[in-house]
């Protein structure tokens, strides 16, 4: 194959990851390491590099709209940003000497995780009842606007919450994905934040997180700049595509073909990973 014939089938494998991550909120990363390690038989630490330089590159893109509108708690967002950095970092420093084998089956078992939390349906927590002076002292309780007028709320289990997103930032730094069914457990279950809020907060701070762990990726030659650019490029048209179908689209089918392929992709990654072929 040639570098043209492979630079333009991975540009076309991301614009599908990004389109379909955009429709189901699953993100691209779940498909594009399988696409890159599976397909191409890409080392799995340059696929989670290329895969954190993509995460970075669309959480730029789409968080910036929702901080404009005022739905994202970005106070919250900053506070819970110490935890899943220092998540990452020690994410990323265990992958690159954690055998490749073992990294293959920890991401099998997450993608699964991840499918499954997709059809979980969201309960959505509005209450101004204040029970955390924790939240009260650092000032995260805050309010989201409604076609009504602005909608008060309170952060909930301020601790645990914390603690979730610190294991969220590890699975991010370890495996190179938005670990967005995580986050969703630390701010919808724990921290009861209103669905739409904790999204929007979750999508402001994957970019972030990111970026913690590439750093280490970058520092031990783990991001490829031929991998990254035609990821980058194609992830971001797939999603703004995405974005564009999310209205007529039936996400409900979609998301059902979508899960069943990703647990496909993650049998097949974790039967790689048990026979030595990750």
């Amino acid at each position: 194959m040639t570098i043209l014939s492979f630079t333009l089938i991975l540009l076309i494998g991301a614009f599908l990851a990004g389109m379909l991550g955009s429709l189901t909120g699953l993100g691209g990363g779940v498909v594009i390491i399988p696409l890159l390690t599976l397909v191409f038989h890409t080392d799995i630490r340059y696929a989670i590099g290329t895969a954190l330089i993509a995460a970075i590159a669309t959480s730029s893109g789409s968080a910036s709209a929702y901080v404009k509108e005022g739905i994202t708690n970005i106070r919250l967002g900053m506070f819970l940003e110490i935890a899943t950095t220092t998540g990452a970092v020690i994410g990323a420093l265990i992958a690159v000497f954690m055998p490749t084998s073992i990294v293959a089956i920890i991401f099998g078992l997450v993608l699964i995780f991840s499918a499954v939390m997709s059809f979980k349906p969201k309960k959505e927590f509005v209450t101004d009842k204040d029970t955390s002076e924790l939240a009260r002292k650092l000032r995260l309780n805050g309010s989201y606007p409604t076609p009504t007028g602005p909608v008060p709320y309170t952060v909930h289990r301020v601790a645990g919450g914390y603690f979730m997103m610190m294991f969220a930032g590890v699975m991010s730094g370890l495996l190179g994905i938005g670990s967005g069914a995580l986050k969703v457990l630390a701010m919808d279950n724990i921290m009861r934040i209103p669905f739409k809020v904790s999204t929007t907060t979750s999508n402001f701070m994957i970019g972030v997180t990111a970026a913690a762990s590439a750093v280490v990726y970058l520092q031990r030659g783990y991001i490829s700049p031929g991998l990254c650019l035609p990821v980058v490029i194609g992830v971001l048209a797939g999603a703004f595509g995405g974005s564009k179908l999310l209205v007529r689209a039936n996400v409900k089918k979609l998301r059902l073909v979508f899960s069943v392929v990703i647990s496909l992709l993650a049998i097949q990654m974790i039967y790689n990973g048990f026979t030595g072929k990750l």
